[in-house]
């Protein structure tokens, strides 16, 4: 009987810390669908409400077999949209090791890989922010991106 009370004590506390959610934590998607035209921006808006902690901007990319590099280039656009500043960045970071096996992790085609783009940023004040991001690679319909987004994480101390 008390193995019993410990057993559904022991599963409680385990469906309470899986039923938490973490509020530090927020990820942004747009869909592609497999298919990047070079003039079509993605964006990315979101709202900072606790501009006081400092905080990690990961890009999120996920792609498929279809895609025809080892890398990815792409040029951002981060706008402060009370202020109007921008500041615009070329990154390029690698999808896939020298074998060509995709660095992502995930179940059959679709690999999801991550990307830091600012760790530890201090957000100037709280509001209102966006990211564009333009692909910058040679073709001008790049295949294989299924989705791209934005992952923003409380930094730790």
């Amino acid at each position: 009987m008390i193995k019993t009370y410990k057993i559904l004590g022991l599963i409680f506390v385990l469906l309470w810390c899986l039923s938490c959610s973490n509020t530090s934590e927020q990820v942004y998607m747009n869909s592609i669908g497999g298919m990047w035209n070079k003039k079509t921006e993605q964006k990315i808006d979101f709202e900072i409400k606790d501009a006081q902690n400092p905080k990690n901007i990961i890009f999120v990319i996920r792609n498929n077999n279809d895609y025809p590099y080892s890398n990815i280039r792409f040029i951002t656009n981060f706008i402060n949209k009370k202020t109007k500043k921008k500041q615009t960045d070329t990154l390029n970071y690698i999808l896939a090791k020298p074998n060509g096996a995709w660095i992502g992790s995930g179940f059959g085609e679709t690999k999801e890989t991550l990307f830091q783009y600012k760790l530890n940023y201090k957000f100037p004040e709280n509001g209102a922010y966006s990211i564009g991001i333009i692909q910058a690679m040679r073709k001008d319909k790049l295949p294989g991106i299924e989705d791209i987004g934005v992952k923003i994480e409380s930094a730790k101390p």
